[in-house]
């Protein structure tokens, strides 16, 4: 797309994470600016590590976000480009589809007010069910009332995180593993970046952090909040003798009551069938195994009175999150409230996520996104679901935005 012209020259650019938001910044600066010098800077050995490399693979359609919102806007538009990519670079792109399930009249009407915000956000095909109509789309389902998104696909992230990259590359862009970028020092023109390995100086600087964008931010002068307050997620697999009882996505009506989803049921571009999330508080940001604690990342948030505010507001959810946590029954009877004939089905671990959960200090969760400017470096300060499904619209607002002046 066309961009404004800026009066300042940008030639060497930087990009601080290796996600797949911070991968297709890069592409989209290698992409659309000429004569960019554009790099990467990932501190792991390899892309896609954290958020991108632990989700569900779910392409959003855009069914829950406020009408005009960021969200909404940057989630159907990187909807369009993520489908047009994964078409050029041959990659898998399964529209299986999705049903959200009211199982109560209270929900029915939830649901109705989801099925108003999606139609306004344009989200095609998207209809309402009846309890008899959930057996055309998912014959093992059952429910009093049902929205159906039939353009809700799958994908492989860290496939299009590399396929992204390739391009990188390609345009002559530089990707450096194992360099954990330690400072960001804003100069009279321009950011020094600093590694264990030195500075280096950029015209334009990209933070896309994740699980540390709130330490980088801080490193530049910005507000401490949000914080970024880690709740990981486990998921488990259906075993191989049931997992064909579900086609596409079959998730919980949202309850306002509760600030993260439940247990659902989510189809892979592998054909695996996944159980899950639960959320509950992380021991460390990067904490993939049960016994990883990391001292620093528990006091971040122990010693953030937002997260005891959020706490305490919290009580029920985290009695049931928890349940979900230590009893393997109580989280499959979550998903047969959805799919009964799932009873008796083998049920085997699954990988576990750490989201990179945005808390404001009175414990709100931030729910846009949230995209700052400071100078000569923009900082993603909160890119949550669906950040994936938006990368590519999130790279196109933020250049447009490092682009003005």
């Amino acid at each position: 797309m066309p961009y404004p012209p800026r009066r300042q020259t940008i030639r060497r650019c930087a990009v601080v994470g290796g996600g797949i938001i911070g991968v297709a910044v890069a592409r989209e600066l290698a992409t659309t600016l000429d004569g960019v010098q554009v790099t990467i800077y990932e501190k792991e050995n390899r892309l896609a590590a954290h958020q991108t490399g632990h989700n569900s693979g779910v392409v959003h359609a855009g069914l829950y976000y406020e009408p005009g919102g960021l969200k909404a806007r940057l989630c159907r538009r990187g909807v369009e480009l993520l489908q047009e990519f994964c078409a050029t670079k041959n990659l898998p792109y399964e529209a299986c589809g999705k049903l959200v399930i009211a199982q109560t009249p209270e929900e029915s009407t939830r649901l109705d007010t989801i099925f108003a915000r999606a139609t306004a956000n344009g989200v095609p095909g998207v209809r309402m069910l009846g309890g008899e109509q959930i057996h055309e789309v998912e014959p093992n389902a059952v429910g009093l009332s049902a929205l159906h998104s039939p353009e809700t696909a799958i994908v492989d992230y860290t496939a299009i995180t590399e396929a992204l990259a390739g391009d990188v590359r390609a345009t002559g862009g530089t990707i450096r593993l194992g360099q954990e970028v330690v400072a960001l020092e804003q100069q009279a023109s321009g950011v020094v970046v600093t590694t264990k390995d030195g500075g280096e100086h950029y015209d334009l600087v990209v933070v896309c952090a994740g699980l540390q964008s709130d330490r980088l931010a801080e490193a530049t002068g910005e507000s401490a909040t949000p914080k970024i307050v880690p709740f990981f997620g486990q998921y488990f697999l259906v075993g191989p003798e049931a997992r064909h009882q579900v086609k596409g996505l079959i998730y919980p009506v949202p309850d306002p009551k509760h600030p993260f989803l439940g247990v659902h049921l989510t189809k892979r571009i592998d054909g695996e069938m996944m159980l899950g999330p639960n959320a509950f508080i992380s021991l460390g940001r990067e904490s993939y195994a049960w016994n990883k604690v990391t001292l620093r990342d528990v006091a971040s948030y122990a010693l953030f009175p937002g997260f005891w505010n959020f706490a305490r507001q919290n009580v029920p959810s985290a009695v049931r999150e928890f349940q979900t946590v230590v009893s393997r029954k109580k989280f499959i009877r979550e998903a047969m409230r959805f799919v009964p004939s799932l009873e008796g089905a083998s049920i085997l671990p699954g990988t576990r996520g750490v989201r990179a959960q945005a808390m404001n200090s009175d414990g709100s969760l931030v729910d846009d996104f949230v995209i700052a400017r400071r100078r000569d470096t923009v900082l993603v300060r909160n890119a949550p679901s669906p950040g994936a499904t938006s990368s590519m619209a999130i790279a196109e607002y933020i250049v447009e935005q490092a682009l003005q002046d």
